[in-house]
Protein backbone atom coordinates (compact mmCIF):
# COMPACT_ATOMS: atom_id res chain seq x y z
CA UNK A 1 0.00 0.00 0.00
CA UNK A 2 1.61 3.49 -0.85
CA UNK A 3 -0.13 6.57 0.23
CA UNK A 4 -0.30 9.58 -1.94
CA UNK A 5 -1.62 12.63 -1.98
CA UNK A 6 -4.73 14.23 -4.01
CA UNK A 7 -6.62 17.25 -4.24
CA UNK A 8 -10.04 17.51 -4.15
CA UNK A 9 -11.09 19.39 -7.30
CA UNK A 10 -14.09 21.21 -8.22
CA UNK A 11 -15.00 23.19 -11.09
CA UNK A 12 -16.17 26.87 -10.23
CA UNK A 13 -16.52 28.88 -13.64
CA UNK A 14 -16.52 27.02 -16.80
CA UNK A 15 -15.31 28.54 -20.35
CA UNK A 16 -19.09 30.10 -20.90
CA UNK A 17 -19.37 31.33 -16.98
CA UNK A 18 -16.34 33.62 -17.15
CA UNK A 19 -17.49 35.06 -20.58
CA UNK A 20 -20.54 35.76 -19.14
CA UNK A 21 -18.75 37.53 -16.34
CA UNK A 22 -16.68 39.73 -18.17
CA UNK A 23 -19.57 41.05 -20.03
CA UNK A 24 -21.23 42.47 -17.10
CA UNK A 25 -17.82 43.46 -15.48
CA UNK A 26 -17.31 45.42 -19.13
CA UNK A 27 -20.98 46.97 -18.87
CA UNK A 28 -20.31 47.78 -14.81
CA UNK A 29 -17.03 49.59 -15.86
CA UNK A 30 -18.59 51.93 -19.06
CA UNK A 31 -21.42 52.44 -16.38
CA UNK A 32 -19.08 53.43 -13.16
CA UNK A 33 -16.73 55.83 -16.00
CA UNK A 34 -19.83 57.14 -18.11
CA UNK A 35 -18.49 55.52 -21.16
CA UNK A 36 -14.76 55.18 -22.41
CA UNK A 37 -13.41 58.84 -22.02
CA UNK A 38 -9.58 58.49 -20.66
CA UNK A 39 -9.80 54.73 -19.57
CA UNK A 40 -6.94 52.44 -19.76
CA UNK A 41 -6.92 48.76 -19.13
CA UNK A 42 -3.80 47.31 -17.76
CA UNK A 43 -3.50 43.96 -16.75
CA UNK A 44 -1.11 42.31 -14.35
CA UNK A 45 0.98 39.47 -15.57
CA UNK A 46 0.08 36.63 -15.79
CA UNK A 47 -3.27 35.49 -16.24
CA UNK A 48 -4.31 39.69 -16.10
CA UNK A 49 -3.36 40.32 -19.22
CA UNK A 50 -5.47 38.43 -21.19
CA UNK A 51 -8.19 39.10 -18.75
CA UNK A 52 -7.72 42.76 -19.43
CA UNK A 53 -7.81 41.71 -23.31
CA UNK A 54 -10.94 40.15 -23.08
CA UNK A 55 -12.62 42.93 -21.50
CA UNK A 56 -11.07 45.70 -23.78
CA UNK A 57 -12.91 43.43 -26.82
CA UNK A 58 -15.98 43.70 -24.89
CA UNK A 59 -15.52 47.62 -24.30
CA UNK A 60 -14.86 48.02 -27.66
CA UNK A 61 -18.08 46.00 -28.96
CA UNK A 62 -20.41 48.33 -26.71
CA UNK A 63 -18.54 51.16 -27.46
CA UNK A 64 -16.94 51.95 -31.01
CA UNK A 65 -15.40 55.01 -29.70
CA UNK A 66 -12.89 52.47 -27.38
CA UNK A 67 -10.08 51.38 -29.59
CA UNK A 68 -8.93 48.44 -27.47
CA UNK A 69 -5.34 48.25 -29.01
CA UNK A 70 -4.42 52.12 -27.84
CA UNK A 71 -5.67 51.56 -24.23
CA UNK A 72 -4.81 48.39 -23.42
CA UNK A 73 -1.59 47.10 -21.91
CA UNK A 74 0.16 45.04 -18.88
CA UNK A 75 1.51 45.81 -15.50
CA UNK A 76 4.74 44.29 -14.38
CA UNK A 77 4.93 43.87 -10.46
CA UNK A 78 8.04 41.42 -9.97
CA UNK A 79 10.32 44.08 -8.80
CA UNK A 80 7.68 45.71 -6.65
CA UNK A 81 6.74 42.35 -4.84
CA UNK A 82 7.21 41.73 -0.94
CA UNK A 83 8.02 38.20 -1.37
CA UNK A 84 10.90 37.92 -3.54
CA UNK A 85 12.69 36.49 -0.63
CA UNK A 86 11.00 33.72 -0.23
CA UNK A 87 9.59 32.42 -3.63
CA UNK A 88 13.13 32.93 -5.15
CA UNK A 89 14.06 34.43 -8.37
CA UNK A 90 11.11 35.27 -11.33
CA UNK A 91 11.48 36.85 -14.46
CA UNK A 92 9.99 39.99 -14.72
CA UNK A 93 7.47 40.34 -17.65
CA UNK A 94 7.15 43.76 -19.78
CA UNK A 95 5.54 46.91 -18.87
CA UNK A 96 3.47 48.11 -21.85
CA UNK A 97 1.42 51.31 -20.96
CA UNK A 98 -0.51 52.44 -24.18
CA UNK A 99 0.52 55.42 -26.25
CA UNK A 100 -1.58 57.79 -24.07
CA UNK A 101 0.53 57.22 -20.85
CA UNK A 102 -1.50 56.85 -17.40
CA UNK A 103 -1.77 60.75 -16.32
CA UNK A 104 -4.91 61.43 -15.55
CA UNK A 105 -6.32 58.64 -17.43
CA UNK A 106 -8.91 56.40 -15.38
CA UNK A 107 -6.67 53.03 -14.84
CA UNK A 108 -8.75 49.81 -14.58
CA UNK A 109 -5.95 47.51 -12.99
CA UNK A 110 -6.94 43.84 -14.10
CA UNK A 111 -5.92 40.23 -12.50
CA UNK A 112 -7.58 36.76 -12.21
CA UNK A 113 -7.67 36.12 -7.80
CA UNK A 114 -7.66 38.51 -5.58
CA UNK A 115 -6.45 37.17 -2.66
CA UNK A 116 -4.06 38.98 0.27
CA UNK A 117 -4.33 41.91 -1.63
CA UNK A 118 -0.22 42.23 -1.96
CA UNK A 119 -0.05 42.03 -5.66
CA UNK A 120 -2.40 44.79 -6.00
CA UNK A 121 -0.31 46.77 -3.58
CA UNK A 122 2.83 46.09 -5.91
CA UNK A 123 0.51 46.99 -8.75
CA UNK A 124 -0.20 50.42 -7.25
CA UNK A 125 3.48 51.17 -6.36
CA UNK A 126 4.58 50.17 -9.78
CA UNK A 127 1.75 52.33 -11.21
CA UNK A 128 2.75 55.43 -9.05
CA UNK A 129 6.63 55.01 -10.82
CA UNK A 130 4.76 55.24 -13.86
CA UNK A 131 2.92 58.54 -13.57
CA UNK A 132 -0.55 59.81 -11.88
CA UNK A 133 -3.42 58.72 -13.19
CA UNK A 134 -6.75 60.51 -12.41
CA UNK A 135 -8.26 57.64 -10.74
CA UNK A 136 -7.53 53.65 -10.20
CA UNK A 137 -9.61 50.75 -10.03
CA UNK A 138 -9.50 47.41 -9.86
CA UNK A 139 -11.40 44.23 -11.27
CA UNK A 140 -10.59 41.20 -10.69
CA UNK A 141 -12.29 37.37 -11.54
CA UNK A 142 -12.59 35.76 -8.36
CA UNK A 143 -11.82 37.64 -5.14
CA UNK A 144 -11.55 34.86 -2.46
CA UNK A 145 -11.27 36.66 0.63
CA UNK A 146 -8.39 36.62 3.34
CA UNK A 147 -7.77 40.09 2.75
CA UNK A 148 -4.15 41.15 4.48
CA UNK A 149 -4.32 44.78 3.38
CA UNK A 150 -7.56 47.17 3.16
CA UNK A 151 -7.92 46.58 -0.73
CA UNK A 152 -11.25 46.03 -2.20
CA UNK A 153 -11.81 45.26 -6.08
CA UNK A 154 -14.22 47.37 -7.72
CA UNK A 155 -15.52 44.71 -9.98
CA UNK A 156 -15.72 41.77 -9.03
CA UNK A 157 -17.02 38.66 -11.50
CA UNK A 158 -17.38 35.88 -8.69
CA UNK A 159 -17.24 36.75 -4.76
CA UNK A 160 -15.65 33.09 -3.34
CA UNK A 161 -15.07 32.61 0.11
CA UNK A 162 -12.63 29.62 0.43
CA UNK A 163 -11.11 28.49 3.34
CA UNK A 164 -7.33 29.50 3.65
CA UNK A 165 -6.07 26.45 2.83
CA UNK A 166 -7.34 25.54 -0.33
CA UNK A 167 -5.45 26.17 -3.28
CA UNK A 168 -7.29 28.31 -6.81
CA UNK A 169 -6.42 28.00 -10.24
CA UNK A 170 -7.75 29.91 -12.91
CA UNK A 171 -6.98 28.79 -16.44
CA UNK A 172 -7.36 30.40 -19.58
CA UNK A 173 -7.09 29.23 -23.09
CA UNK A 174 -4.79 31.86 -24.03
CA UNK A 175 -1.95 30.40 -21.24
CA UNK A 176 -3.23 27.34 -20.00
CA UNK A 177 -5.14 25.65 -22.92
CA UNK A 178 -8.04 25.01 -21.65
CA UNK A 179 -10.30 27.44 -19.58
CA UNK A 180 -11.67 27.06 -16.12
CA UNK A 181 -11.68 28.56 -12.35
CA UNK A 182 -10.84 25.67 -9.63
CA UNK A 183 -10.60 25.17 -5.97
CA UNK A 184 -8.66 22.25 -4.81
CA UNK A 185 -9.05 21.16 -0.74
CA UNK A 186 -6.00 20.88 1.15
CA UNK A 187 -3.79 18.07 0.12
CA UNK A 188 -5.37 14.44 1.85
CA UNK A 189 -3.54 11.53 2.46
CA UNK A 190 -5.15 8.16 0.85
CA UNK A 191 -4.10 4.61 0.71
CA UNK A 192 -3.53 3.20 -2.94
CA UNK A 193 -3.29 -0.33 -3.29
CA UNK A 194 -0.94 -1.27 -6.17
Amino acid sequence: MVHQPVRKVRTVMSAADINRVLTRIAHEILEANRGTENLLLLGIPRRGVPLANRLAEKLAEIDPEFVAAERTGQLDITLYRDDLGRTGTRVPASTIIPPVGIDDAVVVLVDDVLYSGRTIRAALDALADLGRPHTVRLAVLVDRGHRQLPLRADYVGKNLPTASSEHVRVHLAEIDGDEAYYTADQVQIVDVIN
